[in-house]
């Protein structure tokens, strides 16, 4: 008798745990799975997601020491609300991203910072980057 209660304790502490473990704890991948449009970006920063929209403007800044390239989603440069930033030093792996997005719908998957008050995803892979 004792042997068969402490086996339904073990048994019952163990599924207990493993639903709490699967309740609770959601694995990385399903909470990258959150698409925010560029104006919901900015309320997320600090987070994992994928932003989406069209580019409306771009520029690439060469003249700056970092070489960035700006990619302005739903909001031209001097309305923007969300940016695909892309430093210099991998500008080289998009070729011309200012020219190859430009007007295009496009999806960027990164964590969110914010750039100088605007909110940002900076692609450092092309992979980040998808055309829709």
């Amino acid at each position: 008798m004792f042997r068969a209660l402490r086996f339904l304790g073990f048994l019952l502490v163990h599924t207990a745990i493993a639903v709490v473990g699967f309740v609770l704890l959601p694995t990385p991948p399903l909470l990258a799975q959150r698409t925010l449009t560029g104006a919901e970006a900015k309320s997320h920063v600090g987070e994992q997601a994928t932003v989406c929209g069209k580019v409306m403007s771009t520029l690439f800044a060469e003249r700056r020491r970092d070489g960035p390239t700006f990619l302005d989603v739903d909001k031209p440069y001097y309305e923007r609300v969300f940016s695909i930033l892309i430093w210099g030093m991998d500008r080289s792996k998009f070729g011309e991203p200012e020219t190859a997005y430009r007007g295009k719908r496009v999806c960027v998957t990164g964590k969110i910072s914010d750039y100088k008050g605007v909110a940002v995803i900076v692609a450092s892979e092309p992979s980040q980057v998808k055309l829709q």
